[in-house]
């Protein structure tokens, strides 16, 4: 008993040693650190030269400006090869899902694809009309939301005189806008009303799928924010892609099947009564209020008198 008393003074006296010559050793470093001059952390700059997530003095109009704030890697995608832009990526083939049953009718799709794509005020690339089915009172409300449907066999290419319309090898259908010369005959060909004339360049526009952000690979912007995830987007051409896999179960609608182009756009839950008879190009709630009479209050919303469907 009387050895182990004698020995715990020198256990402790070891143990304040250890902590002493720890805590001298902690200082000395910290007074090294404290030495050095202070250095201001360096921002990463982009390709531009300006630092991530900074904007430049000018910025684009809105729906041009997709590389502010994003990693500049994202575009080593695109750079794989000289034509994907043009010509799209060999071995895909794109298509899209959209669920019915999950659509709230929220319209995120529509404001993200202004955006993205900055499209003029009084026409759209995609929109989500709200419509009611059956007669009253027996009656319900669907949404149907509506976009290019990239058909397989596009009737859209055929008529165009200046070649400014065609389909990439990913499935793709893209315009030219330096081509086109405004005639409007892809608009008419289109069964599906996915095609307007765009009133500030006097030319045709349309969705295409967001091919500046698929290139790259990333969603279409209508995708990503759809707060519901009623939109998928697949690759047809893998059996393994979850939305490939509901497609080829043969438990999907296309619109209007009947004209033989073959749309790419597919959907779960599609009525009959909107199959073959879709709404088509949307017109505005407050012009439609102005044209029968009644006040728009705070709801006007401006539009370019040069929008062909109002």
């Amino acid at each position: 008993m009387s050895s182990q008393r004698m020995q715990r003074p020198e256990k402790e006296s070891g143990r304040r040693s250890l902590l002493t010559a720890l805590g001298n050793g902690a200082a000395a470093v910290a007074a090294v650190v404290a030495a050095r001059p202070a250095q201001a952390a360096e921002p990463k700059l982009s390709a531009e030269g300006y630092a991530l997530g900074l904007a430049p003095t000018a910025l684009q109009p809105a729906g041009q400006d997709f590389d502010l704030g994003h990693d500049r890697t994202a575009y080593a995608y695109a750079a794989r090869e000289d034509v994907l832009a043009r010509e799209g990526e060999a071995g895909k083939r794109w298509g899209m899902l959209i669920d019915l049953r999950k659509c709230t009718g929220c319209q995120a799709c529509t404001v993200a694809c202004k955006f993205e794509n900055n499209v003029p005020q009084g026409v759209f690339r995609t929109w989500t009309p709200d419509v009611e089915l059956g007669t009253y009172p027996l009656v319900r409300r669907a949404f149907l939301p509506r976009l290019c449907n990239h058909c397989e066999r596009p009737s859209c290419v055929g008529v165009c005189p200046a070649g400014a319309t065609w389909q990439r090898r990913d499935g793709v259908v893209e315009i030219d806008y330096d081509l086109c010369i405004g005639c409007g005959a892809c608009v008419n060909a289109c069964p599906y009303d996915a095609r307007f004339m765009d009133p500030t360049t006097n030319t045709a526009g349309k969705c295409n799928f967001c091919s500046q952000r698929i290139d790259q690979g990333l969603l279409p912007a209508c995708v990503e924010t759809c707060i519901g995830g009623a939109r998928q987007f697949a690759d047809l051409n893998d059996p393994n892609d979850p939305a490939t896999r509901q497609i080829l179960t043969g438990e999907v609608q296309q619109l209007k099947p009947a004209t033989g182009n073959e749309p790419r756009v597919f959907y779960i839950g599609l009525t009959t009564e909107l199959q073959n008879n879709p709404p088509g190009n949307p017109t505005l709630w407050s012009v439609e209020r102005a044209d029968n009479g009644r006040p728009t209050g705070e709801w006007t919303i401006a539009i370019s008198p040069e929008a062909s469907h109002v």
